[in-house]
């Protein structure tokens, strides 16, 4: 019988049981594409990562990023999350020490930098492998509403209006007036991607000025497997592009730390740089903690 290893770790959290978690699955090189897309349906996360070799051995490894229904390009929280592990399996976490992992995705070449931390949840960070571009008209105000059972008059805030953004996988933005709007949302019937354009559909709110952080938001994908995401890095890349357009910010960079998972039950914290140059997106960097849960082996 073969086996193989697997990590468990939660992501963008400094705690276990909170964050997204997430399956690292390595030495899976012999893997072919419908065993790891039933291995990842098994795990039934929003992401499972396929650790293999790296096509070019100056990097740390291959990467391949399932969700219970397809694979994916890129995506955030597995990008943190296996860098965190695997920089922490190369070192150890006996003392804190800085290292770059580099990951071969299917969108590119992903350099992260890892900060091992011996007492806690490391961190990692990573430069956006594709800036966010405009893709194509949104839903309407009342499509969306109807989508996410809510009404028009709850879409919608300050110059933000609804809006589809790439940066390697597309979302519907859909901007709403207030926490409580946003904690009332969920997939109704209409939930679909012949009425939305996509299968991805990210729910944003501004959070009050006194808090610490910028936004709160909720991502939802039932037609991918993923009913609601507690973290979704991807959409925070592709996020940089919403607020570029519609926050009015000043050339250089700007930190806009997003909130996720709340509703829940676990809460995420995503780290989301932007910066900004002759009124134009630049760069993008995205980061988090990162923190393990389980290990095991599979049985094939």
């Amino acid at each position: 019988m073969t086996t193989l290893p697997f990590a468990t770790l939660d992501v963008f959290t400094d705690r276990r049981f909170a964050g997204n978690p997430l399956a690292v699955v390595w030495d899976a090189d012999a893997l072919n594409d419908q065993q790891m897309q039933a291995i990842a349906r098994e795990f039934n996360l929003s992401e499972t990562v396929f650790v293999r070799r790296p096509e070019n051995p100056v990097h740390t490894a291959a990467v391949r990023v399932f969700t219970p229904g397809r694979e994916l390009p890129f995506a955030g929280h597995p990008t943190v999350g296996t860098a965190v592990f695997l920089a922490e399996r190369q070192h150890g976490r006996a003392s804190n020490l800085d290292t770059i992992i580099t990951l071969e995705e299917r969108i590119g070449l992903v350099r992260c930098a890892v900060k091992i931390n011996a007492d806690g949840a490391s961190f990692a960070e990573f430069d956006a492998p594709k800036l966010a571009e405009e893709i194509g008209p949104a839903a309407s105000d009342a499509a969306l509403a109807q989508a996410l059972s809510l009404t028009p008059e709850d879409i919608g805030f300050d110059r933000h209006m609804p809006t589809l953004y790439s940066a390697g996988v597309t979302f519907a933005f859909a901007p709403v007036k207030t926490l409580a709007a946003l904690a009332r949302a969920k997939p109704s019937a209409g939930f679909t991607k012949d009425v939305l354009g996509v299968t991805e559909v990210y729910v944003y709110a501004r959070l009050p000025e006194e808090s610490p952080h910028a936004f709160r938001a909720r991502m939802f994908a039932p037609e991918i497997g993923v009913v609601e995401d507690p973290a979704t890095g991807s959409a925070a890349a592709a996020f940089a592009g919403v607020c570029a357009r519609f926050e009015g910010l000043a050339d250089g960079w700007h930190t806009l730390p997003i909130e996720q998972g709340v509703e829940m039950g676990r809460p995420s914290l995503i780290g989301l740089e932007i910066e900004l140059a002759g009124g134009l997106l630049n760069a993008v960097r995205i980061g988090g903690k990162a923190i393990g849960v389980s290990e095991g082996r599979i049985w094939l």
